[in-house]
């Protein structure tokens, strides 16, 4: 290899390794405090967002102290106090102790979550995206002892198949079918939960008694097994999503979508994607049109023609930057699909909107 080659190689090992020094320092915020009373209510994200630029980041800022490595210890009354080690801000906690007239230590409340749950704990139990064909395939509901074509709690329903006495089930309706934006790759079939209810005959059709009732539930929906909500994960430990995507929709099915939104993603566990994975949300740059006086024409001013020229050369047409929307992080994941909360919104997010890895990802988290 001839010396100017290894020069080029060696200033872009460089420039390669000088990014990653740059993107794996912690930014504090303007303005930051030098200590913080953690207060009931509190997350993770939140108390981050006062010292950070980037929040999610929060593993990172509390690594380097044994008593906070793992951030679930973290309670109310807490006391965290910025310092740096090693030149790296790093918060270490004085925790708050309360004592019985006998010296004994008090119970603590439940520690501080990474995001508020309340905003996505119904979705983890709830909807689900699964294979249409294999949703067909499940037991169904055939009516039920009511005379009334909707059942709600207390109903006993009769459900095709023999299930096991005694068994807890939801009942799901079908939602939307979702498909790849530019492959049209069937991504599955979003079924909503519209009831629980537990066995109480089981035979060729079996009777299900409704516990409980998120909508009417109907003859023709599907049983099946309830998923143990006790396996998923109370605390998500962030990092960086490691392949692109795009949101696929809202679970409203709005338009616009802002913070502590939930959307529905085109990647799933196919794709590596986990729980706790952040995306910077981006909105894909408009092109403009060079027209034939030389002027940028932007696309809701354009002719026909200046379409044509725009469709014909690559020359005639000039992309514009992406536009950063926000953060979202994934926090249920499917075969092919996602769900995640948006974090931070700067701009209003919307379907089809791109999927990046954090700017901070060359930080290798």
């Amino acid at each position: 290899m001839d010396t100017p080659m290894k020069r080029l190689i060696l200033l872009g090992l460089m420039i390669f390794s000088s990014s990653f020094v740059v993107a794996d320092t912690l930014t504090l915020k303007s303005g930051h405090p030098d200590s913080y009373v953690v207060k009931k209510g509190d997350t993770l994200w939140d108390i981050s967002a006062q010292f950070l630029k980037d929040p999610w980041r929060w593993p990172k800022l509390w690594g380097a102290n044994p008593q906070i490595a793992n951030p679930h210890l973290i309670y109310p009354g807490d006391r965290l106090t910025l310092v740096f080690i090693d030149g790296e801000p790093r918060l270490v906690v004085k925790p708050h102790i309360r004592k019985s007239p006998e010296g004994r230590v008090l119970p603590k409340g439940g520690a501080i979550p990474a995001v508020d749950l309340s905003l996505i704990q119904p979705y983890l139990v709830q909807n689900r995206v699964v294979d249409g064909e294999w949703f067909d395939e499940q037991p169904m509901v055939m009516g039920g002892e009511s005379e009334s074509k909707h059942h709600v709690t207390d109903d006993v329903i009769y459900v095709q198949g023999e299930l096991t006495l005694g068994d807890k089930f939801g009942v799901y309706a079908k939602g939307r079918q979702f498909e790849d934006a530019e492959s049209g790759d069937d991504l599955g079939l979003e079924v909503i939960l519209t009831a629980s209810g537990r066995v109480i005959e089981s035979g060729p059709v079996s009777k299900v008694r409704l516990l409980s009732n998120m909508r009417e539930t109907k003859a023709g929906y599907r049983v099946l097994p309830i998923e143990d909500d006790s396996l998923m994960s109370a605390y998500f430990m962030p990092k960086a999503a490691t392949t692109p995507g795009t949101v696929l929709a809202s679970e409203k099915d709005v338009r616009a979508m802002g913070k502590l939104d939930v959307v529905y993603i085109d990647r799933g566990s196919q794709d590596g994607v986990e729980p706790g994975h952040v995306f910077s949300i981006f909105r894909d740059g408009v092109e403009v049109v060079i027209d034939g006086d030389g002027k940028p024409v932007q696309p809701k001013d354009r002719s026909t023609y200046e379409e044509l020229l725009a469709s014909i050369s690559s020359d005639n047409a000039v992309k514009m930057p992406d536009i950063y929307r926000g953060k979202l992080m994934v926090f249920k994941v499917f075969d092919r699909v996602s769900m995640g909360l948006i974090l931070i919104n700067e701009k209003p997010v919307r379907v089809h909107d791109k999927l990046l890895q954090p700017d901070t990802l060359l930080a290798s988290e």
